[in-house]
């Protein structure tokens, strides 16, 4: 018999089979039916699809904290995570191997005596009763059936009952076999077969079922499992039929016996045993973090969020949605467990989760713009809110980041950094003397109750602050009008342009307008008015601690794909944004409001003098307040680590918090920090040359 006819006969001999003609099988010899050689078979049918060689499964992503071991929740369209063969428990493989096909060791991706016996008992029981599909072949059904790749009407032909389908399933299981060994063929099984109650693959099923590793199955709970794929819907123990899984436990056990992979002893206590069910369900997505640790829910928001915007994993956020979904990615995020509970507990102290004022608070790594911090006083939640509660205590809004509807809080005079940053870079040194009034009117047109004579014109917060100052007790003790008289000196519209180069996102209509068409006349903008968030403003000062360095803010340390490559997105995104002795100026500067000395000299009192002393380190920052106290910021910051904090109604932005809270604030990113940092040793900062901080010089570049 030729080669060339071989694939004629045994092609008839399939579609006879499958088609009910008994006469075909009854009319080849037995040689030919239990004896020919399937690798010569399947010479004509070599050309696999690509998916089969690479099957395209979906893999559940891990989302983990900054110790890469404590997981902050998964992402998945399917619970499923590929695991080598070498790590899942010998009795597991028999097991499934004697309850789907006991032949596979024997036959070459089709077993013909397998067929024949099926289409014999089948006839006779006057329907279909048993199957002959091999492991290889279910393999192949299974990829073809789940390939994303693939039409919805392509995937329904893969699975459709047809002699055409089966023909060619079998095609591809004989030419499978002649690329693949049985272990490769086995292990792509077992990752891809479903296993019921949501759980794909073995590694998924076995702590779906039993909260345990597939190297640690039992043979009771592996005689479970594999006699759960034949009708994993129907058998399922959790929502489904624990006796029928029960039954099927039974059956597997005594086809182990039967090929003597396991005693009739062993079998039989195997099947005296319960299910034992210890069920545990993989979360998925943010409302699913741990419940002792639901404060995670806003980090892993904002990951996603992060996510979204990341080319390199999609060309549309469903695409980049997809990818995460089904890409098998380990991330290791920059969360750091303790810091973030220290924060939260901080956060909690100042307000409760019932009370419609919030603390948002961000804590970011000078130098990287890893992020081991988000919290604020909320539930993240998707549950209902009593009536006229929109953000409280349920929330799933972004307060800490912004984004969405949150277009964050007004910052007051935290924002005079940027007015001092654009001096400094114009040759204007910290030296630089102004004897303030009490209230300046400027060449800033405006109109309404606060203008004089439709010119803004500010007063300081205390008659006090009038006189001098330079730079040091200018931002030491907030005195707007210095501020504002350096804002007409340097130019508005500088002052706009720094804040968004150190990373301040503008994200309100009115604001975004401004900074585009009308930046030139936007002096209010010195006093914070523009809307910001505590994550923007933590990344804007730690450029300062960095000298001069802005980095993108970053969920991530590290992203491994499904196949155990590195992706190179996420590493830190930075770039030098001021000139090394400007930062260094400004952070000089900076000492003076949180009760430190700058290296000059130059402070007289601060907003939040117990500060340096409540931190036992060198530390800089400043404070703010809106327009009647509407809300209240702190920041500070070492050359290691930054906090934002504000204090602010989101739903109700007029709803002034108070003046008073700006204590529980400055205390409570005091202890943040110092919990932060507690073994971390001090370091102090880099004083800014003679030249910056005394003489006036020209213009510097921002690199």
């Amino acid at each position: 018999m030729t080669r060339a006819f071989l694939p004629k006969v045994f092609t008839v001999l399939l579609a006879g089979t499958l088609a009910g003609l008994a006469l075909a099988v009854a009319a080849l010899p037995a040689a030919l039916v239990f004896g020919i050689g399937f690798s010569t078979m399947a010479a004509p049918y070599t050309e696999l699809p690509n998916t089969l060689r690479t099957p395209p499964t979906a893999q559940r992503s891990n989302l983990y904290a900054k110790d890469g071991t404590t997981l902050i929740t998964s992402f998945y369209q399917e619970d499923r995570v590929d695991v080598p063969l070498d790590e899942v428990a010998p009795v597991m493989r028999q097991a499934i191997i004697a309850a789907e096909d006991v032949r596979f060791h024997e036959h070459s991706g089709v077993d013909l005596r397998g067929v024949a016996r099926a289409f014999a008992a089948n006839q006779g029981a006057g329907g279909t009763r048993q199957g002959a599909s091999t492991l290889t072949m279910q393999y192949v059904r299974n990829v073809l059936s789940t390939d994303p790749r693939l039409t919805e009407s392509q995937r329904a032909a893969a699975t459709e009952v047809s002699t055409a389908r089966k023909i060619q399933e079998m095609r591809y299981a004989l030419a499978l076999e002649r690329e693949l060994t049985k272990d490769q063929i086995l292990t792509r099984y077992l990752n891809i077969a479903y296993f019921g109650a949501g759980a794909y693959g073995v590694a998924a099923a076995s702590k779906r079922y039993f909260s345990t590793s597939p190297d640690r199955l039992t043979l009771a709970q592996s005689a479970m499992l594999a006699g759960l794929v034949r009708s994993p819907h129907t058998d399922d123990p959790i929502n489904g039929d624990a006796d029928a899984a029960t039954a099927r436990r039974g059956y597997v056990l005594d086809q182990l016996v039967g090929t003597g992979q396991v005693t009739a002893e062993a079998a039989d206590e195997a099947r005296a045993e319960a299910l034992n069910l210890r069920p545990s369900e993989t979360p998925n997505d943010c409302t699913a973090v741990p419940s002792g640790h639901n404060d995670w829910g806003f980090f892993c928001d904002w990951f996603t969020r992060w996510w979204n915007e990341q080319k390199a994993f999609g060309g549309s956020v469903d695409e980049r949605q997809r990818t995460l979904r089904r890409g098998g990615f380990t991330i290791v995020t920059s969360l750091d467990p303790s810091v973030q509970r220290a924060t939260t507990e901080q956060v909690r102290r100042v307000y409760s989760v019932d009370e419609p004022y919030a603390m948002p608070t961000a804590v970011v790594e000078p130098g990287t713009g890893r992020v081991l911090a988000m919290s604020v006083n909320r539930n993240y939640s998707v549950e209902a809110n009593p009536p006229g509660q929109e953000n409280y205590p349920n929330t799933v809004n972004q307060l800490v980041a912004g984004g969405g509807t949150i277009v964050g809080y007004q910052a007051g005079s935290t924002f005079k950094l940027f007015t001092m940053l654009a001096a400094l870079e114009a040759g204007m040194p910290l030296r630089t003397v102004y004897d303030a009034p009490s209230r300046i009117v400027t060449d800033y047109r405006i109109s309404g109750e606060t203008s004089c004579g439709g010119y803004w014109c500010p007063s300081n917060a205390n008659v006090s602050m009038r006189g001098e100052h330079d730079m040091w007790s200018a931002f030491g003790e907030s005195v707007n009008t210095y501020f504002v008289w350096l804002t007409e000196r340097v130019g508005a519209d500088r002052v706009v342009e720094m804040a968004e180069r150190l990373g301040i996102v503008l994200r309100a209509e009115d604001d975004v307008r401004l900074a585009r068409h009308g930046a030139r006349e936007w002096g209010p903008f010195t006093l914070g008015v523009a809307a910001t968030t505590p994550l923007d403003l933590a990344g804007a000062y730690a450029t300062l601690a960095a000298e001069g360095t802005w980095c993108a803010p970053t969920p991530v340390t590290s992203i491994v794909d499904g196949t155990g490559r590195r992706v190179t997105t996420g590493q830190p995104d930075c770039r030098q944004v001021l000139d090394v002795d400007v930062a260094r100026a400004a952070a000089d500067a900076a000492r003076c409001p949180v009760g430190d000395q700058s290296m000059y000299q130059g402070c007289y009192g601060g907003t939040a003098s117990a500060l340096r002393g409540q931190l036992g380190r060198p530390v800089a920052g400043k404070t703010g307040s809106s327009e009647r106290y509407a809300t209240e910021t702190v920041v500070a910051f070492t050359p290691q680590l930054a906090a934002a904090a504000m204090a602010a109604n989101p739903d109700e932005p007029q709803d002034a918090v108070g003046r008073a809270v700006q204590g529980r604030l400055v205390e409570g990113v005091g202890e943040i920090l110092a919990f932060a940092l507690r073994d971390v040793p001090p370091r102090d900062f880099v004083p800014p040359s003679e030249t910056t901080a005394w003489r006036y010089t020209t213009t510097r570049s921002g690199d």
